[in-house]
């Protein structure tokens, strides 16, 4: 009986401390590692497509940026398994954003469709 309830501790435990990150969280993480060139996390938290984008244009836009990167949200919205974040960072003028799914029951980047439009 003891093994059993130090079982489902330690299974309470581990389960507790794996806590997802939310979509704000994840935008400020692919904007940080993209200009950081720390590509092994930037794979982790984009879809298989946005971060062959990602790859493709890296070297050109990260080339004179250095820094901590000021990350600011502006405005958010949140719609079942699709999030839509805007922000600004010290690495841009203009604001950016990021459109995010739920894949494997976390938050990634991915693509806007053609002609799609941010609800803000």
């Amino acid at each position: 009986m003891e093994k059993l309830i130090l079982f489902c501790l330690i299974v309470t435990f581990i389960s507790c401390s794996q806590t997802k990150s939310s979509h704000t969280e994840v935008a400020q993480i692919v904007v940080e590692s993209f200009y950081q060139k720390n590509n092994s996390k930037l794979k982790k938290h984009t879809t298989s497509e946005s971060y062959e984008s990602f790859l493709s244009i890296q070297d050109v836009m990260t080339a004179a940026e250095s820094g901590t990167s000021n990350f600011t949200i502006i405005q958010e919205t949140v719609d079942g398994g699709t999030a839509w974040v805007k922000f600004t960072t010290s690495y841009e003028d203009k604001p950016e954003i990021f459109k995010l799914i739920q894949e494997d029951e976390q938050w990634k980047v991915t693509e806007k469709k053609l002609r799609e439009e941010a609800p803000f």
